[in-house]
């Protein structure tokens, strides 16, 4: 005979309603069978269908066997459906995007990096005066995303991306060439050796970065919060489906 869990047993698990599991079990969604006129759920069964769910969820085994989220900020997200969603919108509206942590350190690959910007990616001194950059906005009093100077002078906005109600990432975008474009020669000499960047290298690239007025700089700033609260959404669900698997495991142990 299979182990089986209650509706309050699975009620506890899946923190839903009883009516929300008698809607799964009718569409065919949730394991069950019928014992008597009262509906249970195989626990095993139960347990692969929440992994199924987790869509590789990254966990980490401790000894005890319990899986616990893994704290690395690249484990909030399914790292290649962000990455998707990420690529489109930065496409759609023109700007480079990427996804870090608070200090900075990116979680995901930059979207539509102009020439300019995959030309001061080729050093490993800019890319952390990049991060330092970005790590300064995260500080930022304000929640409204505004643009703001970064390296060069391009601009750069960032949305908070929250699981549950704790700020844990944010959505940095930009790129954009400001008003007054190209730096002067003496700022940008200036630049390119305290980036330890090419002077020649950037001077050619001048060109090849986001231009948008200030109808299409408002029309970016619109969506840069919105899509930060997908990635908010996308998070905390992940991070529910592995408290969910964590209790599973608990109650297996008992």
């Amino acid at each position: 005979m299979p182990d089986l869990l209650t509706t309050q047993e699975l009620q506890a698990i899946l923190q839903v309603d009883r009516t929300t599991i008698y809607r799964m079990v009718g569409s065919g969604k949730l394991p069950a069978i019928r014992v008597g006129n009262q509906w249970r759920f195989p626990r095993e069964e139960v347990e692969s269908w929440l992994q199924r769910q987790s869509c590789g969820a990254s966990q980490t085994n401790l000894p005890n066997g319990v899986t616990s989220v893994n704290p690395d900020p690249a484990a909030l997200f399914p790292l290649e459906c962000v990455q998707l969603v990420q690529d489109a919108f930065a496409d759609a509206l023109g700007v480079t995007m990427v996804t870090t942590d608070l200090a900075g350190r990116r979680i995901t690959r930059p979207s539509n990096l102009s020439g300019l910007c995959a030309a001061v990616e080729a050093s490993p001194t800019a890319r952390e005066r990049c991060g330092e950059t970005w790590a300064a906005m995260a500080q930022e009093p304000g929640l409204t995303p505004r643009f703001m100077p970064g390296l060069l002078g391009l601009l750069w906005a960032r949305g908070l991306i929250r699981v549950h109600h704790e700020i844990r990432a944010m959505l940095v975008v930009g790129g954009v060439a400001p008003a007054h474009w190209p730096p002067a020669p003496a700022e940008l000499k200036q630049a390119a050796q305290s980036l330890d960047l090419d002077l020649s290298l950037l001077q050619s690239r001048l060109d090849e970065v986001h231009r948008l007025d200030a109808q299409g700089q408002a029309h970016v700033l619109s969506f840069v919060q919105r899509v930060a609260d997908i990635f908010s959404h996308i998070a905390t669900e992940r991070s529910r489906l592995l408290e969910r698997l964590q209790r599973i495991a608990e109650i297996t142990r008992l």
